[in-house]
């Protein structure tokens, strides 16, 4: 029974305010499946499936072909909870489609439709066959033709009597599609009687036709011929996704002919297809779309051939690719509701509402098997299922639609209570009632409401968000949402605090074993907030308890200063000070290294004794963070007294091995010699060995003495910059000691070969020229070019007293400073390394200019008022052998300050915007091509405390008024300054 207009509202309100009635629409746990029947089962009934969920329980109803079965007649059908069982299943009655509905109080869904047939089959005919009369080596076919039946049939055929049955070979052949048998070519043997054997493989029944006489003709034996297809498959086949195709091919002939298939495209066949029966049966499990095309029988003799050719297509069920889902939706609001499917051809859609065909009209509108439904009312409830079909099946999806109306409710979703943010953050407070249409937001700050501003905005979801929070917007925020059912607040309280700040952090520190230390973690915090240090070693959370011999937790309520005693070895690590709040939380790290007493050797072992020596070794301790320097070994015997030091050959081999450097053909290699209280002997001396990269034999060389640094091996073979490995052992009267780790070194660079180019020079002023290049190529295997050499000299010196200066590698151009004026110089670069310097390149010049006029801006005058200073000066006039000037420069700085402001002027007044608040120094240089000429006196303008203020270098009554002077076009904003 369907639920009226109000009761839905009701219901509506229920689920959504109360949420006590968990309300399902039906769904479908089994559905019906197409059932065979065996007519002439001892079984007398049959059971097709159906069982659904749902709040409240559904009530069913059966459907076949369309029509409603009255379940009221007991004697034919019984309903066993949602099951229909038919009783005394009758072919002409109950064959059909069958559909389930489900129903209860939210709607109706129907079932998928499941056929219900009958499989029987009846006997031959007991009609007699005629006799068929062939000749020897003529092809034959005799004909089964199958009694009335349902189901699906097998054939085979008895030669002469039960149970010889014939046997198929590449002679004889039986159609599982026609049931016939098929002889490709008749011998003497093959004269008898056959039997048709048609068998159900539903029913597993049994039957058998008449018998037909096969007898030889005595005219004469029949002549070779070409093959004649008999069974061939039809020209277009549809085969279903995931089916297994059978083909058939026969051929009659003589000599009997040779099947075989192929593809028409030329595809080879995938590896899952099969022949059977000698080549008469083509067999594809599986089938896929790729399966799809024509396919070739060729049927071949010596006499000629034959081809049948057939194309298969493939089709597919609809299949789900995108199903509906349960759907709960506010009133007022729109639907977009979409089902998709795969299949082949393509499946179209219809949809179903509560059972039945869905209504469209204006706001229900179907595109594509989407459902749309605009402006949602109540009465829109209920259970839809969307429909995809092709002309090869359909399948359902089911889903059930509830709107609700309800008024807003925070009670499921309330806002937070207490919001806790920082200065300068953003803070979102959320208002998500649950309400039914949509709700509208509004809010209030205390009683004030709260608006939109540059801050302060209005999110989509109802929200308030808040920018660059200040202690201002601390307060109770209320939320009001409301739609047509009614209206609910909800209250936020936002604290704002300060940020959490580390004002002392640890720091990493180098301490011995046995000290004590202070790790410092001390912050600044908001008091609003409750503040707790934790402390991590290593990764782990340090347990004072456990740790409370060595570490404690000192300081303050702002302190978490954390003190460790009694430092041991084992306290080495990093070190995290964690400080959190209900806000934030903030970390510091140091990393504490403890130094102690080498550790004791390792695996002490006495390898070989003599009358007078003994062999030791062992590995190295652990240093615990201070290097071993030295090793002291101690022995006693029965006759001495404790223990004694023993004289000993070198143990320590020399350190910091290097190398590198020199001239072409050198290897030069490098160490730090070993301290004379180390070397433990008369006789002391070096053994040095090195070999190219990748070879296995070492060159041994001695050093004899014990203070030499460097050994360097020239010969001609070795390559420039070519890696070698080195090492450097001991060795002292009482024999060889221990070789330092390999390292590697290079040989000796070559020097640059070829010169710079692109060289040219330019006069920059009266004492400046730059001098520029290309760089030279270099490959990496030459070494590293360290840089360039810029040599130079004036038109009256000599080119061998010249003057130097070096760039580093990168650099393709230099300075030359110091130069005098007016003066030709010469200049030429080359490129060097460590192996020395290549050849100079082309030497080119340039000429100093003339130096800038010794003459300064003379007469000076400024005329100042509270924002801007207005500047005059005389003309300067270059000597004959002075710069010609080119324009002026104005220095201005306050009085308190170091740095000079600059402005550049090609006439002899300025103006400048400047708020006379303080005193200002003033020069003026004239500018030219050989730099700035000789400043004019400074000008101090004192800070105006009247309207109007004049001054100059020279006499008060020398001023001129300015105001008719042209300013210039570059200003100098103050503001912009300072």
């Amino acid at each position: 029974m369907m639920l009226s207009w109000k009761q839905l509202i009701l219901l509506s309100f229920i689920g959504c305010l109360g949420g006590e009635l968990l309300l399902q629409g039906p769904v479908f746990i089994r559905e019906p499946s197409n059932s065979i029947f065996p007519v002439g089962s001892e079984d007398k009934k049959v059971t097709l499936n159906c069982e659904a969920r749902g709040n409240p329980s559904p009530h069913y109803r059966w459907q076949l072909n369309g029509s409603d079965i009255n379940l009221s007649m007991e004697y034919r059908y019984k309903l066993n909870g949602g099951n229909l069982v038919v009783l005394n299943p009758n072919r002409n009655w109950d064959t059909g489609s069958y559909q389930c509905f489900a129903t209860n109080s939210l709607g109706t869904i129907v079932s998928r439709e499941a056929k219900l047939q009958f499989a029987y089959l009846e006997n031959f005919k007991t009609k007699m066959r005629s006799t068929v009369s062939v000749r020897e080596g003529q092809g034959v076919v005799l004909l089964c033709g199958p009694p009335p039946h349902s189901g699906e049939l097998s054939y085979a055929w008895i030669f002469n009597e039960y149970p010889s049955f014939v046997e198929e070979d590449s002679r004889r052949f039986v159609s599982q599609e026609t049931g016939h048998l098929y002889i490709a070519k008749v011998e003497p043997s093959d004269v008898g009687n056959y039997t048709c054997v048609v068998t159900s493989t539903v029913t597993n029944a049994r039957v058998l036709g008449s018998p037909t006489p096969l007898v030889l003709r005595s005219d004469g034996v029949m002549g070779e011929y070409e093959p004649k297809i008999e069974v061939q498959f039809p020209e277009t086949l549809p085969a279903a996704k995931g089916s297994t195709v059978k083909l058939e091919c026969f051929a009659l002939g003589n000599p009997i002919p040779q099947i075989n298939w192929r593809r028409s495209d030329g595809l080879p066949f995938s590896s899952k297809i099969k022949s059977r029966k000698f080549n008469g049966v083509l067999e594809i499990p599986n089938f896929q779309q790729e399966d799809a095309g024509s396919y070739e029988c060729l049927a071949e003799n010596s006499r000629g051939k034959n081809v049948a050719r057939g194309r298969l297509t493939y089709y597919a069920k609809p299949h789900w690719v995108q199903l509906i889902k349960d759907v709960e939706i506010a009133v007022e609001d729109n639907l977009y509701w979409e089902c998709r499917a795969s299949g082949k051809p393509k499946p179209s859609y219809r949809w179903l509402k509560n059972g039945e065909a869905l209504v469209l009209e204006e706001r229900i509108q179907i595109e594509n098997g989407a459902l749309t439904i605009s402006n949602l009312n109540v009465t829109d409830s209920g259970m839809f299922q969307c429909i995809a079909e092709n002309k090869h099946g359909l399948v359902y999806s089911s889903a059930e639609l509830k709107v609700v109306a309800a008024a807003p409710d925070f009670s499921k979703t309330p806002m937070k209570k207490l919001i806790q943010v920082q200065v300068g953050s953003v803070v979102s407070l959320d208002c998500k009632p649950r309400a039914s249409p949509r709700a509208l937001s509004s809010w209030k700050k205390g009683d004030a409401i709260v608006q939109e501003n540059e801050r302060i905005s209005f999110l989509k979801g109802g929200g308030l968000k808040i920018a660059n929070v200040t202690k201002a917007d601390v307060g109770t925020y209320t939320c009001i949402a409301e739609n047509q059912f009614g209206k609910a607040n909800g209250t936020t309280y936002l604290v704002v605090t300060e940020p959490t700040r580390i004002t002392l952090a640890p720091s990493n520190m180098d301490v011995s074993v046995g000290e004590s230390v202070i790790l410092p973690c001390q912050v600044q915090h908001d008091p609003l907030l409750d503040i707790m240090f934790t402390w991590y070693f290593n990764g782990a959370l340090t347990d004072f308890k456990k740790d409370g011999s060595h570490f404690e937790k000192v300081g303050g309520s702002s302190s978490g200063d954390l003190m460790i005693r009694n430092i041991q070895l084992k306290h080495s690590g990093k070190y995290v000070c964690m400080v959190q709040t209900g806000v934030d939380s903030v970390s510091s790290a140091a990393d504490l290294i403890v130094r102690g007493s080498p550790g004791p050797p390792e695996n002490v072992k006495v390898d070989e004794i003599t009358d007078t020596t003994a062999q030791l070794s062992w590995k190295e301790g652990t240093d615990n963070h201070s290097p071993v320097i030295s090793y002291s070994v101690q022995a006693r015997t029965p006759f001495s007294v404790g223990w004694q030091t023993a004289t000993t050959v070198p143990e320590v081999p020399p350190s910091e091995v290097s190398g590198g450097g020199g001239s072409r053909s050198e290897l030069v290699i490098t160490w730090d010699p070993v301290p004379e209280e180390l070397q433990n002997g008369e006789g002391f001396g070096y053994v040095v060995a090195f070999r190219p990269l990748g070879v296995t034999n070492w060159i041994q060389t001695v050093v004899t003495s014990p203070d030499t640094p460097r050994y360097v091996f020239r010969n001609e073979s070795i390559m420039p910059f070519s890696l070698y490995e080195v090492k450097v052992g001991v060795y002292n009267n009482k024999g060889e000691g221990p070789f330092s780790p390999v390292t590697t070194v290079f040989s000796a660079e070559e020097e640059p070969t070829v010169a710079p180019s692109q060289v040219s020079a330019n006069s920059l002023s009266s004492s400046e020229i730059e001098v520029s290049w290309n760089a030279v190529p270099w490959k990496l295997s030459n070494g590293h070019l360290l840089g360039y050499e810029v040599r130079y000299w004036n038109n009256g010196g000599e080119e061998e007293l010249s003057s130097k200066v070096k760039v580093a590698g990168n650099e393709t151009s230099a300075r030359l400073r110091g130069l005098k004026s007016n003066l030709a110089y010469y200049t030429a670069v080359r490129a060097y390394n460590s192996a020395g310097t290549g050849p100079f390149s082309d030497t080119v010049n340039a000429t100093t200019k003339k130096t800038p006029p010794s003459q300064p801006p003379g007469n000076v005058v400024w005329n100042a008022t509270d924002t801007k200073v207005l500047l005059n000066w005389e003309q300067v006039k270059a000597m004959e052998n002075e710069s010609e000037v080119t324009g002026y420069k104005v220095f201005y700085r306050t009085s308190s300050q170091s740095n000079v402001q600059v402005l550049n002027t090609n006439k002899t007044s300025a103006e400048l915007l400047l708020p006379i608040k303080e005193d200002y120094i003033i020069e003026v240089k004239a500018t030219t091509d050989g730099g700035d000429g000789t400043s004019s006196e400074q000008i101090r303008i004192p800070r105006i405390t009247n309207m109007d203020a004049r001054g100059s270098t020279s006499a008060i009554s020398n001023v001129h008024s300015v105001s008719s002077y042209i300013p210039i076009v570059l200003f100098f904003i103050v503001n912009a300054l300072w």
